[in-house]
């Protein structure tokens, strides 16, 4: 179950230079309507049977998505940065690299709905 509300509650609270990035990443994200999310490990997280992405607010000079499992995506569009244990991370540090990574975002989260679904 979606936890929109929870997610709204958390954001009109946040102070953080980058609020504005942050939201148009989530819309763009939960577009998708097989994705679900939640407040988890202090920021916005993102699901479809496993968890997706959290946002990290406490990264201040860019909006941080920590993908959880980014290993398993083939990221074509090089927009993941490989980290430990199988994560990756997306930095966008302005609306201008949000809109242009509009299509890669979207790409990212399909795949990952279509990885889940060959489960």
């Amino acid at each position: 179950m979606s936890n929109s509300k929870k997610v709204d509650d958390f954001l009109s609270k946040l102070s953080h230079p980058l609020k504005e990035e942050m939201e148009a990443i989530r819309a763009i994200i939960v577009a998708n309507p097989k994705i679900e999310e939640d407040v988890k490990w202090g920021g916005p997280s993102f699901a479809y049977k496993e968890e997706l992405a959290t946002v990290s607010p406490r990264v201040k000079d860019a909006v941080a998505l920590v993908v959880h499992q980014g290993a398993l995506l083939k990221d074509e569009s090089g927009l993941l940065e490989p980290a430990t244990k199988g994560k990756a991370y997306i930095k966008l540090h302005n609306m201008d690299e949000v809109k242009a990574n509009k299509e890669a975002l979207e790409q990212l989260v399909n795949e990952w709905i279509e990885l889940m679904d060959s489960k």
